[in-house]
């Protein structure tokens, strides 16, 4: 059940590695400190609860903590000797003193057991496995018991826990007593039918059993059966008494197991002195006093443990978080408030507590505001300026460090104040903790915590009645002996009787913590931003450009956003060396006329975050008036807008023609509509807008003449929209671009609605006059008149859009009007059988299967309240489908299949389900909540079995046929090892969030499509798979899945290895290949590990390629591979000296830019002893390259193609879409194969005239056909578009 914890004996002691050792690695992030009560969790290892609260209730026991202290490495041995073979190591007590010296000193919130688990033999299955916590107490005891035998600690647990029971049967004729003696480590008592504790030791220890009539008892002395009185009698008790409680019971009539919850009561006190033998000694002999109480939540089958238990030595924190939210309530009752306004004495007072005097200038602040509950800003900004200001001011008493990061306490200060400080402290802070001091300070009131795992919270002492009954109800009980008294030397005291080598361990531990949380919490409050300069910009066409490039224009600045807005100013002042004047910061963004300046930043005092300065930011230097010599207009009401204007061209002579001109021009958007026709030099005239991005839109509003003084912002446009002048004598119409005319708007009032309803009519479509306020019900009752169809079918019809592919849209309510609609004027309507939804009720597209064609969408009307699984229901029965492995996935914007609907009982509504949207149903089943299906691939790197094979041996590793990726890479491949990429697909797990990556390699290993017998999850590497190719490294066994972020679609690949890897957060794993003398080609790939800690240089990569190549590292030359580029880039130490001139010099870092390193990269590597050249390349790189300039080549031609003439043969009422956004669109296709030009799709039906021809295919109506120019000769072939190809 636990492993081998309860087989270790004295001669395994020494060597004990565990069973299922697990690899141990590195946080990438520190753990957090300790909380408000200063007192250490522990983390639960997946179903530890029950471990934890046993372990806290033994480190919470001061005399059982301390005599395991005592034991000394001369009687233990050293940890650091457990792998050698002759070695005598008890690693269970050794990694028990550990655990403990953690939970007193390690300043995290919550350690861990995984050292100790390994210790007693336990595999990660044992600890994700619950077991009870009465058995593991005897367990433990025992392991421990026998791993301390020829120790001085040998009698431990004898002399700490056991007890002895007295059984005695009395002969009531010769008064002759048997007696038997048994020793306990605990009392079990009874719950069912019992009142309390002292009633069920009542019935086990007063009350006799009286043998009579029936039940005789058999007298040896008498020698025959006689009556008889059995009781029993407590003996000897322990100073610790542990009572277990029987909560869990079997029902024989049920046949089943169930859990006692009714009220069972016990005292905090209680006197043992009616239920022992000897009663002849004092009552305080016999008193025990409750402190830790083992507490089950949940039933018989599983469930959750935490603790409550008593602080003895007081080195928690017992205050309420209640208490603590009234600092300023406290300050006004503070006697002395001048040492209270005094900043100086307060910071004195937090340096002195620590143990260097040195701290963060962060965590000094909050410090301050810990202690005095008001920050630093709020409290003394106003009066003494900026924290490290005041530091900077009292030089004498604070050194800060030249970064201005750290601050410590100078030395003859410190020898100065220790004593002032220690003396006003108290006075100073006696309000704001009057409460606790009282508490901590008085003997008689206990301090009682609730521990649960990692969570650590004050409780008071009446909380424990809340666990005599429920579900949530105590269920093992420890108490001490009044008696009993800790030395003062040990209150509030973590250190007392700690061996040295552990505080010292300690001592390191929280000084690395220290340091790697100060890291952390730099990189986490680090920005980028992007400053551009001033002088190298020009203002023009109302927006600012860069007078060179955007590169030079532009730099890159790394900040703490922490800092003041003034510590940036004088960042940028020392980078800019050639700045002159004032400078003036300012947020900048981009639009599309250019670089527009919104807001001047001010106030030096105030931080960047509470400016809301973002990573990626855009700030503008300059002097904060002009640019070039021009005044530049700033704010968000002047953001230039790019608008495109359409006006009639004018001839040589002065007058209008009929050809219109497109041409873009930039206003502000708080300028007048009507200053358009001064940009444009007309005089006057009548201006349109459409307000759409869409250029050949139908819908064209007139502004009238009084709202021409209206602003561009006030009349919606924005960037793209299109404007359209029509000069006074124009007349009534115009000639648009794309070949259409379009009447004023006078004349655009009417909508056009076509029969879809499957009954005849004389006319196919009508135009149905109305304007943006008519309801959509009169529309269609005239569209019926109209159409002069049966008058039933105003009671069950719709009417639905028709968008510009020929598809029918979601049916528009009756009751609502076109422009609530979003209905524009000149839209196609179709009149369709059936009723429109409601407003509760949802009209939605659905398809079977990811691959859905246009027009194979069925359609359905359910409620919004629906849930999934009924909804998915409906969909089944109307597909004709069953089963219970399909699941629903909502089309995204990019018509692929979205994010599973996971939750089945959640309503439509509740997840943003609308009117419109298309779902798609999926085959197979979706995993529980919080569970993975992972594709797992196997990944060969230099082809199948070839990396493997030198291990062959070992792993005896086959795979069986299944489905394989054989991504062929590029051309230009390094070496013939990266040739091919081949993945084999082994199968799908099912596997827990919280799983770690471990675990997923363990069970990739069942899975019957890999036969092979791997020694251990630690020879398989892991890779995401992105692009069917090898992406991101995933290290690490003891993560968790979660805390990779995996998406839902994540597949994995594993790949072999020969020997254990674990990757530390720091190692970057890359391939290098040594470039064969005298031939553009490179050998076989090798692995090779960089540890990056101290910073990803070029030197440093340089140093260890030449170490794996036992080369020197001046005759070495190294680059790195982008193989979608066939290009080598060289490395080298100085290639990122400086960026530009006159700017400081740049870290070397081949995380950035132009290098972007990473795990998985090729390197190159040249011997220069051999060959001295700057040439990385190969053959096969020539041919990639040249095979990139052909294929943009050929994009550059069907550009040129775009702008085509339209053939004479299609009819005008035929519309053919020319823009080249229509090839952006998923249903277009790239050239026909019979011709250059590309292939434009017509959403429509063809003209007549081809419909007639015999040859000509039967699509559906709304189905695309692909038609070509006249320059196909040939009727009937076929483009890789697979639709026919028809021409004139």
């Amino acid at each position: 059940m636990f492993g081998d914890l309860f087989e270790e004996d004295y001669s395994s002691v020494s060597n004990n590695n565990g069973k299922g050792k697990r690899l141990k690695t590195k946080a990438l992030e520190p753990p957090a400190p300790r909380e408000f009560t200063n007192l250490s969790g522990i983390r639960n290892q997946g179903g530890t609860c029950y471990l934890n609260s046993l372990l806290q209730t033994l480190h919470f026991t001061p005399e059982f903590r301390e005599a395991l202290f005592s034991l000394g490495l001369e009687e233990l041995g050293s940890l650091e000797d457990k792998d050698k073979p002759d070695a005598k190591v008890r690693i269970i007590p050794l990694q028990l003193q550990r655990l403990f010296a953690q939970l007193l000193l390690l300043d995290q919130k919550a350690v861990s057991t995984a050292d100790l688990t390994d210790s007693f033999g336990w595999t990660s299955d044992e600890e994700m496995r619950q077991h009870d916590v009465q058995e593991l107490n005897r367990i433990l005891f025992s392991a421990l018991e026998t791993s301390l035998v020829g120790t001085s600690g040998h009698d431990l647990i004898n002399r700490l826990y056991h007890g002895t029971i007295v059984n005695q049967i009395v002969c009531k004729e010769c008064k002759n007593v048997s007696e038997k003696q048994e020793d306990f480590l605990d009392l079990t008592v009874a719950v069912k039918n019992v009142s309390g504790l002292e009633d069920a030791l009542w019935n086990m220890y007063v009350e006799e059993e009286v043998f009579d009539c029936d039940n005789l008892y058999h007298c040896g002395n008498c020698d025959r059966l006689v009556k008889a009185a059995k009781s029993a009698k407590l003996r000897k008790l322990p100073p610790f008494l542990t009572i277990s409680l029987l909560r869990f019971n079997f029902d024989f009539v049920k046949c089943e197991r169930y859990k006692e919850t009714s009220c069972y009561t016990f005292p905090l006190r209680i006197n043992l002195k009616p239920f022992c033998e000897q009663s002849e000694l004092d009552d305080l002999e016999y008193m025990y006093d409750l402190f830790s109480v083992i507490i089950h939540k949940g039933g018989c089958y599983g469930g959750h443990y935490h603790v409550y238990i008593k602080d003895v030595d007081h080195l928690g924190n017992w205050q309420f978080q209640e208490d603590k939210s009234k600092p300023d309530v406290n300050l006004e009752d503070i006697q002395n408030k001048e040492e209270v306004d005094d900043p100086l004495m307060i910071l004195k007072a937090i340096l002195l507590q620590e143990e260097s005097n040195l701290i963060p200038v962060d965590q000094l602040g909050q410090k301050l505001l810990k202690k005095i509950g008001i920050s630093w800003n709020k409290k003394y900004r106003k009066q003494y300026g900026p924290l490290r200001k005041f530091l900077q001011v009292h030089s004498q008493i604070f050194l800060l460090s030249s970064d201005e990061n750290t601050v410590r306490l100078l030395k003859d200060s410190s020898l100065q104040a220790e004593s002032d400080i220690q003396r006003n402290d108290q006075q100073l802070f006696k309000t704001l903790t009057s409460e606790s001091l009282t508490l901590n300070d008085r003997p008689s009131c206990p301090h009682w915590f609730d521990i649960n795992d990692s969570t650590v919270q004050p409780i008071k002492e009446k909380d424990i009645e809340q666990q005599f009954q429920g579900k949530e109800s105590a269920y093992m009980l420890f108490y001490r002996k009044s008696q009993l008294q800790r030395p003062p030397e040990a209150r509030a005291n973590p250190r007392y009787k700690v061996p040295c080598h552990l505080l010292s361990e300690m001592d390191a531990a929280n000084i690395e913590l220290q340091i790697k949380r100060a890291e952390c919490d730099s990189t986490n409050n680090t920005i980028e931003l992007h400053l551009h300069l001033g002088p190298h910009y020009h203002f023009f066409n109302g927006a600012l450009h860069p007078v060179v490039s955007q590169t030079e224009s532009m730099w890159d600045l790394t900040f703490d956003k922490r800092k003041t807005l003034g510590d940036l100013r004088q960042s940028i002042f020392q980078l800019l060396e050639f700045w002159e004047g004032d400078m003036v910061l300012s947020v900048a963004k981009f639009v599309p006329a250019g670089l527009h300046v919104c807001q001047t930043l001010n106030g030096d005092d105030l931080a960047l975050c509470e400016i809301e300065i973002t990573d990626g930011e855009d700030i503008f230097v300059w002097n904060g008036v002009e640019v070039g010599g021009i005044q530049i207009p700033t704010g968000s009401d002047c953001e230039p807008l790019l608008l495109n204007v359409l006006h009639v061209a004018t001839s040589s002579e002065g007058e209008e023609c009929q050809q219109l001109i497109e041409s873009p021009h930039v206003f502000p958007s708080n300028a007048e509509i009507g200053t358009v026709f001064t940009a444009l030099a007309i005089p006057e005239g009548v201006i349109l807008i459409n307000n759409t991005e869409s250029r050949g839109g139908e819908s064209w509003i007139t502004i009238p003449k009084e709202d021409l003084k209206k602003t561009f912002r006030e009349q919606g446009l924005r960037n793209g929209s299109s404007v359209l002048i029509q000069g006074s004598n124009n007349g009534n119409s115009l000639l648009t671009k794309q070949g259409k005319w379009i009447d004023t708007v006078n004349e655009i009032n009417w909508l056009q609605v076509r029969n879809l309803s499957q009954l005849e009519s004389e006319e196919e479509q009508v135009k149905i006059s109305a304007t943006l306020n008519t309801v959509v019900f009169d529309i269609r009752i005239k569209a019926i008149k109209e159409l002069k169809l049966l008058k039933e079918l105003a009671e069950n019809s719709c009417l639905r859009p028709i968008d510009r592919n020929g598809k029918l849209l979601c049916p528009v309510p009756d009751r609502c009007t076109l422009k609530e609609a979003g209905l524009k004027m000149g839209s196609s309507l179709g009149l369709c059988p059936g009723k429109a939804p409601t407003s509760s009720q949802l009209f939605l597209f659905f398809a079977l299967g990811s691959d859905v064609h246009p027009g194979t969408e069925m359609e359905i009307i359910v409620e919004e309240t629906i849930s999934v699984r009924d909804c998915l229901k409906i969909m089944l029965d109307k597909c004709g489908l069953t089963g219970e492995t399909w699941h629903l996935r909502k089309m995204d914007w990019c018509f692929e299949a979205g994010e599973p609907l996971c939750e089945e009982d959640a309503k439509l509504k509740e997840l943003m389900i609308c009117s419109g949207d298309t779902l798609l149903l999926i085959e197979g089943k979706l995993p529980p909540l919080g569970f993975l299906t992972v594709p797992i691939w196997w990944y060969q790197p230099q082809g199948p079995l070839h990396h493997w094979k030198d291990h062959q041996d070992q792993t005896n590793c086959t795979l069986s046929q299944g489905s394989v990726w054989k991504a062929s890479s590029t051309p230009g491949a390094p070496s013939d090892a990266h040739a091919e990429v081949s993945l084999w697909y082994l199968g799908d797990l099912e596997i827990s969030e919280d799983a770690t990556l471990g675990e997923l390699k363990s069970q990739a290993m069942t899975l019957p499509s890999l036969e092979s017998s791997i020694p251990s999850p630690a020879f398989l590497r892991a890779w995401t798979v992105e692009n069917k190719r090898p992406g991101r490294l995933l290290r690490g066994h003891q993560q968790q899945l979660k805390e990779y972020k995996l998406g839902k679609r994540t597949e994995i690949c594993l790949e072999p290895l020969q020997k254990e890897e674990n990757l530390g957060p720091w190692d970057v794993l890359l391939r290098t290949q040594m470039r064969l003398p005298g031939k553009r080609a490179y050998g076989p790939p090798v692995d090779v590990l960089w540890d990056t800690a101290r910073g990803w240089t070029a030197s440093s990569l340089r140093q260890r390629v030449a170490d794996v190549y036992s080369l020197p590292v001046e005759k070495i030359e190294i680059a790195k591979y982008f193989p979608d580029k066939f290009a080598w880039l060289p490395v080298s130490s100085w290639s990122q000296q400086t960026t530009k001139r006159k700017k400081k010099k740049k870290q070397d870092n081949l995380q950035g830019a132009p290098y972007y390193l990473k795990d998985g990269d090729t390197i190159g590597v040249k011997n220069l002893l051999v060959e001295d050249d700057d040439d990385f390349s190969t053959v096969q790189d020539d041919i990639g390259r040249e095979k990139l300039k052909e294929v943009a080549l050929g994009k550059r031609k069907r550009c040129a193609n775009f702008s085509l003439a339209l053939p004479a043969w299609i009819l005008p009422q035929d519309p053919v879409c020319l823009r080249p956004q229509c090839l952006l669109h998923p249903r277009a296709v790239s050239p026909c194969c019979l011709c250059p030009r590309s292939v434009c799709l017509l959403p429509w039906s063809l003209p007549t005239s081809l419909q007639r021809l015999p040859e000509y295919p039967q699509h559906l109506p709304t189905s695309p056909k692909c038609s070509v120019w006249s320059e196909c000769a040939t009727l009937g072939r076929t483009c890789r578009c697979d639709r026919d190809v028809w021409s004139h």
